[in-house]
């Protein structure tokens, strides 16, 4: 790996020494001090051999194999900044990313995976995640599955150049994983818009399910074979959408005629994200500000077999949306 300096190896371990360093100043390894070990100890850069940044005509890539030094270096320093980085770009738009290393943290500690767990990763990206998930349990307790085999191929490359090998499966992940289950801890490093039906089907009662929905972080409990319920965490999240024939198309939401200050405000947001196809926008609108614009853990979610629902303070109260087509 190119970088600036006589040992480029050095350099990637003191790059990330400081990462850790950062990410460990906002507290979120407090609740489980092991994930900063893990985080030490894989190194994001073999994951990320390139990566693309905005540029006026699209994305720029930068590469670690660059012949100029400087270059090198700056790819090296992007490569252990607490920023998601843009992987993989097809006709113009981003397909796939490696997430802001803070944010995935956050995500596995509240994962609250313990050892002996199996995980089912849904949406391989460059591998990283599951490498860290495969340091914490052992390879061969973690599958990581994605639709296209380009990024399966990829991630298999990296994980195996980083000493992983965890089973890495080209498939829908909106179908889950079947000949790998039953799994304890699910998790999506992709944008979803209902929680698949299979993915708590495949999981034993009191797994927890972990993913990015609606702007935010859904946490759910499978209570029972097929049954999962929980609330969103408070933090925001933002990710590139699981592709998949279970997903479907996001819906559009039109919100013309609202005040510009609650557009651009981020609960409100989550909110329209939340209701969209269920709701009109000034009806969101008049139920946030008659609820007095309740933060994003007051939501949560409940999967049933079929049917699912997103609701305000309680799954059996009055505000309730279906999260799928022509049911509830």
């Amino acid at each position: 790996m190119g970088a600036q300096g006589t040992d480029p190896e050095a350099g990637a371990d003191a790059a990330r020494a400081g990462l850790v360093r950062e990410i460990a100043v906002t507290g979120v390894f407090d609740d489980d001090p092991a994930w900063r070990d893990v985080f030490e100890q894989v190194p994001r850069h073999v994951f990320v051999p390139y990566y693309y940044l905005p540029a006026p005509t699209g994305y720029r890539r930068l590469w670690c194999e660059d012949p100029d030094p400087r270059q090198r270096e700056r790819w090296l320093r992007g490569a252990y900044a607490d920023e998601p980085l843009a992987t993989r770009v097809r006709d113009g738009e981003l397909v796939s990313s490696s997430s802001q290393p803070s944010l995935m943290a956050r995500m596995l500690v509240e994962l609250d995976v313990t050892e002996g767990n199996r995980v089912l990763e849904i949406g391989a990206g460059t591998g990283y995640n599951a490498a860290l998930l495969a340091r914490r349990v052992g390879d061969e307790n973690v599958t990581t599955i994605d639709l296209d085999p380009e990024i399966t191929e990829s991630a298999r490359r990296h994980l195996a150049a980083a000493g992983f090998r965890p089973a890495v499966v080209t498939g829908d992940g909106a179908v889950g994983c079947p000949e790998h289950a039953p799994y304890d801890r699910i998790i999506a490093t992709c944008a979803l818009r209902s929680v698949p039906s299979a993915w708590p089907a495949q999981c034993r009662p009191g797994a927890r399910i972990l993913a990015p929905l609606a702007t935010g972080l859904i946490l759910l409990t499978v209570r029972r074979p097929g049954h999962a319920e929980g609330r969103f965490l408070h933090t925001p999240a933002y990710f590139v959408p699981l592709r998949g024939t279970a997903q479907g198309e996001e819906p559009v939401q039109h919100i013309g005629g609202l005040p510009r200050r609650v557009i651009a405000d981020d609960l409100f947001r989550f909110l329209l994200s939340l209701t969209a196809g269920r709701l009109d926008p000034h009806e969101a609108l008049a139920l946030w500000e008659r609820e007095g614009r309740p933060e994003r853990e007051r939501f949560g979610i409940t999967v049933s077999g079929e049917h699912e629902w997103a609701w305000l303070d309680d799954p059996e109260g009055p505000y309730a949306w279906s999260l799928r087509p022509d049911r509830m």
